[in-house]
Formats: C-alpha cells, sequence, structure tokens
C-alpha cells in the first residue's frame, strides 16, 4: 500500500487503472514486510477452508485478485478459485502464469457473473481500499456475501486511517498543509475523496459496516501489525531474524490493544 491519502488526480476509474498499470502489488508482497501481510493473511485463509471436503471441492472467490498472489497460490494446492480483477493490466499477469485459476473481469460492485450461494471462501482484499462511503462499502460487502454460501466465511481487507496519517502527515511532514487545507479531522480522521485513489478506516468505521452487513464477524486481525512501520529494519535482519520476526506477527495479530494501528486489518466474517 502506498500513501495516496491527499494526492490530486483525474477520473477515478482511469486513475486507479493507470495506477495499477504502475504500481506493481506482487513485489510489495514479495518484500519483506509484504510478506508478513501476506503470510499472516494465508494462514488466516487455510483456517477457514473448509476441512469436510476435497481440495478440489472447495470453491474459493479472490474479489479484486490483483496480479493473482493468492489466486494462484491457492489454485496451486489444489482449491478451485475464480479470480474477479477489475484492472486489465493484472488480469492479463494474472493469466500468463498459466494456474487453473478461473479469471475474469469485474467490478466487487457487481459481481453478475457470479451465481448466489456458490463460493466456502471469497476474499475482498483489494476493493475496499478504493471505494468511498459507506454506502459502496456495504455494496460491495452485499456482493461477497450473496455469492458465499451460507456459513462461509468472507476475509475483508481495509487500509487503516492512522498509518496514513502517521505516515504521511508525520513523517513525510505533510501535517501543516493536511489541518489549513481541512484534510483531517480535528480528531485526526482522514478526509478521503474519490480523487485521492485510496479510503482509510478505523475500527469504529469497520465495525458499523458490519453492523448494517448482517453478516457475523468471526474475528479481526491485524496481519501487517508494526511491519509496514519498520521497513529498513525488517531489511536489515537475517533470514532468522526476520522468521522471529513473522513468529512475532502470528501471535500478536489477534491483540485488540493492537488491531487498527498497523497499515491493513483484516475482518473475518460469516454468512448467517
Amino acid at each position: 500500500m502506498e500513501i495516496f491519502i491527499f494526492q490530486k488526480v483525474g477520473k477515478i476509474m482511469d486513475d486507479l487503472v493507470q495506477y495499477y498499470n504502475k504500481f506493481n502489488e506482487e513485489k510489495r508482497l514479495d518484500s519483506r514486510h509484504g510478506q508478513v501481510e501476506y503470510r499472516v493473511s494465508m494462514k488466516y485463509i487455510h483456517e477457514y477452508i473448509p476441512d469436510d471436503k476435497l481440495k478440489s471441492e472447495v470453491k474459493i472467490l479472490d474479489i479484486g485478485a490483483g496480479t493473482g498472489k493468492y489466486s494462484v497460490a491457492l489454485a496451486n494446492e489444489g482449491y478451485d478459485v475464480t479470480a474477479v480483477e477489475l484492472v486489465k493490466y493484472n488480469l492479463g499477469i494474472l493469466k500468463s502464469k498459466g494456474s487453473n485459476v478461473k479469471a475474469m473481469q469485474g467490478n466487487a460492485l457487481n459481481l453478475k457473473k457470479l451465481k448466489d450461494n456458490t463460493y466456502d471462501v471469497t476474499l475482498l482484499f483489494g476493493p475496499m481500499y478504493h471505494l468511498f462511503g459507506q454506502e459502496d462499502k456495504q455494496k460491495a460487502l452485499s456482493e461477497a456475501g450473496r455469492v458465499t454460501k451460507p456459513d462461509g466465511v468472507i476475509l475483508v481487507a481495509y487500509c487503516m486511517n492512522e498509518y496514513g496519517v502517521l505516515t504521511y502527515a508525520f513523517k513525510e511532514k505533510h501535517i501543516g498543509e493536511c489541518m489549513e487545507e481541512n484534510r483531517l479531522t480535528k480528531d485526526f480522521h482522514t478526509i478521503s475523496h474519490k480523487e485521492n485513489l485510496y479510503d482509510y478506516m478505523r475500527i469504529e468505521d469497520i465495525n458499523e459496516l458490519v453492523k448494517e452487513s448482517g453478516l457475523e464477524r468471526i474475528k479481526i486481525i491485524s496481519p501487517d501489525g508494526p511491519a509496514n512501520y519498520i521497513r529498513p529494519f525488517l531489511n536489515q535482519l537475517t533470514e532468522d531474524e526476520f522468521e522471529y520476526f513473522v513468529q512475532y506477527q502470528m501471535a500478536t495479530c489477534e491483540r485488540q490493544d493492537l488491531i487498527g494501528a498497523g497499515a491493513h486489518t483484516l475482518d473475518i466474517l460469516r454468512k448467517i
């Protein structure tokens, strides 16, 4: 995730496509801070995959799949994976990997090509970063819920407010202009608009979405914790030391006193 809180751009859809034509999300997830997020997220995906079926019978949907970092890995494990991606460039890379992923272009707000009650596990890892306002986020949750089987699990990722504020406003020294231009509320909640590409959430914002969604929360975690804040230090660790850090994040990711401070939060929901 890059800091795009306040950048001014043109038409949202065109700029989003243009951005992902240049931004290498897979490279981010291959970096050390990205590996932490990826490995913790994969742990929880596997935790909620049904274990009473053959792998080939388990249906997984990846909405906003990007270049297929999660989709391809899960398909290679033998699961029946469908990927939906908005950006053609990303979709082309995903398809070029030669996996068994059933990949298609689509929008998280309208999964019209997909039938109701189809998937055991649904991933919504990218779309919530770029949807503005509770209404569109609710539409995405509603569509994810519609296509998920009853008692199925939906994993939803968000970009978090405090990481954006601390990094852009304070670390990169934009706090003065942000306050002068009313880009932050008095309690330092980011005021994002569609031209900013990214939207940022607090835990109370996520809680409100869940309350209105009709879905049931299983748990909420921080997949990356402090990893994004300490990128240079992670890069200096030996392989053994880095493995200990991953173990640390695995052990602490459910701690409620830490959730919300990291760059991302992963909400794990059940369709009831």
